[in-house]
Parts: C-alpha cells; sequence; structure tokens
C-alpha cells in the first residue's frame, strides 16, 4: 500500500497498516519536510511515476484536500481498518477509507468514500456518510443520521437519531445536536446552535 500525505494524521493511518500487518511501501507527498516516517520513506510527488498496481490511501486529515486529491489521483484506492475496530458485517465502506481504533460501526451503516471514522467514534444502525467525512475521536451517532459530503463531527460531539447532517457542515467539540443542521453551517454547544457558514466548498 502506498499512502499520500506525511502530516500527523498519516503517523495514525501507519499504526492501522500494522495492526493488520499491511505493509506500507512508500510516503508520497507534495512538500515533504522529512526523509522518512518510521523508517517508511517519504518522497516528493512530483519524482515519482504513478504506481498504479498498487492501493492507495490519501493520509491527509483535511477534507477537502482530500477531495480535490481523490479526484487527481489516477490510482487505485484501498480501504484501512483497526484491528480494534468492532465493524459489522452488514456495513459497507467505502475506498480510500480509515477506521481507526476502538471505533463501533454497526448494521447496515454505509461509509462513502475517503472518509475518516476516529479513534472511539460509535456510528449506530443504519447511518449514512456520504464522502469526505471525518468523524472525529469519541463522537458518537445514533441511529439513522445522515452526514453530507465533507462534513466534519468534532470530538466527543453527539448527534441525536435520525438527524441530517448537512455537506460540508462542522459540528464542534462536544456539541450535542438534536436538530438538522444546513449545508455549511459551523454549530457548537448543547444544544447546538449555528454561529457561522463554512465556505462552499465545491469544487
Amino acid at each position: 500500500m502506498i499512502l499520500y500525505g506525511a502530516s500527523g494524521h498519516c503517523k495514525s493511518v501507519i499504526d492501522i497498516a500494522e495492526s493488520v500487518n499491511q505493509e506500507i511501501q512508500v510516503i508520497y507527498d507534495d512538500n515533504p519536510k522529512t526523509e522518512a516516517i518510521f523508517n517508511i520513506p517519504v518522497k516528493k510527488f512530483s519524482d515519482i511515476d504513478v504506481d498504479t498496481q498498487s492501493n492507495w490511501v490519501i493520509s491527509i486529515g483535511n477534507n477537502n484536500t482530500r477531495k480535490i486529491l481523490s479526484l487527481n489521483l489516477k490510482v487505485s484506492f484501498g480501504r484501512l481498518f483497526h484491528k480494534t475496530a468492532s465493524i459489522s458485517q452488514r456495513s459497507s465502506l467505502g475506498v480510500g477509507s480509515v477506521v481507526m481504533a476502538n471505533t463501533v460501526i454497526n448494521a447496515n451503516v454505509t461509509i462513502g468514500e475517503h472518509c475518516i471514522i476516529n479513534s472511539g467514534a460509535v456510528l449506530e444502525h443504519d447511518c449514512v456518510l456520504k464522502n469526505f467525512v471525518h468523524i472525529s475521536p469519541n463522537a458518537s451517532l445514533a441511529g439513522e443520521v445522515v452526514v453530507g459530503e465533507g462534513a466534519h463531527i468534532g470530538i466527543g460531539a453527539s448527534v441525536l437519531q435520525g438527524i441530517k447532517i448537512g455537506k460540508w457542515a462542522v459540528i464542534g467539540a462536544g456539541a450535542v445536536v438534536i436538530r438538522d443542521v444546513p449545508d455549511f453551517a459551523v454549530v457548537v454547544g448543547a444544544p447546538a446552535k449555528i454561529i457561522k457558514y463554512t465556505e462552499h466548498y465545491e469544487n
């Protein structure tokens, strides 16, 4: 497997790969600041011919950057999930997505492409995550929650059953979401309230 992105998030992705004995051959980056991470070589992306035989994962935390790269890289994308993740056999995980340690993904959950399900997150039955979503550590989604493209659910946030989170919305850390959140809205607090709107990231 090949990773793209040599940031801090990359280190967590390497740990996930190692937990399931998945070898990382190389890490590519547009502007590498180190020659290796955990003894895995880091190389400048423009210096290589794209390897279309290996599976790639974009190891970058920024949702919009993952979207742009996924559209521009003409490669095959793989999936990674930590050995301690509890993932229902009745769930589905899109290509490029990464599931971190101690997560719970229950029955009939659908996760889109290039999503991050971070450490200790809980996705209850029938949740739907569109592409490029990030569920932060210890966030919990009750059943039947729908999360729009590129949305970011903050650390420790809770989303009640059946709520719809709009595309590119941001849910603040520790927020308690009790009503639907519009596209591009930033909400914080308990109960969560809109404080502003993000830039429109549709590319």
